[in-house]
């Protein structure tokens, strides 16, 4: 069985570059204006997945596989923005060769102001 428990919390925070942005624009062909204009300010929106990676990059310290993720988006993140992403295990169920695991993950800016909210659901193989 895996080593991890209801109530485990774990954290990672990240500032997105313009370069960041670029590259997975590059990837995700996601060539959307506001990813590659930038605004008044300098500063390009960064993709609402690629700050998904944030929880993703904590699920992968876990060698968490995913089936469902349910991603809720509340405000635009921008490049130079510091974003803190908190995962918390919400459920373990051992089964046969693997362990189910929930949790969920709740990303805020610098300002403390959330900018993602994740809920996920797979497994962590023994």
């Amino acid at each position: 069985m895996t080593d991890v428990s209801a109530g485990d919390t774990t954290s990672y925070e990240r500032t997105f570059t313009r370069e960041d942005v670029e590259r997975f624009a590059d990837v995700s062909r996601d060539e959307g204006e506001h990813h590659v204009e930038a605004d008044e300010e300098g500063r390009l929106m960064v993709h609402g997945l690629l700050t998904a990676t944030l929880p993703t990059k904590l699920g992968g310290d876990l060698d968490f596989v995913a089936r469902t993720m349910d991603l809720t988006f509340h405000r635009p993140v921008y490049t130079g923005e510091t974003v803190r992403c908190e995962m918390t295990i919400t459920d373990v169920e051992p089964q046969e060769g693997r362990t189910r695991v929930q949790s969920r993950a709740e990303c805020t800016n610098e300002d403390g102001d959330v900018v993602l909210v994740g809920e996920y659901d797979g497994v962590v193989f023994d």
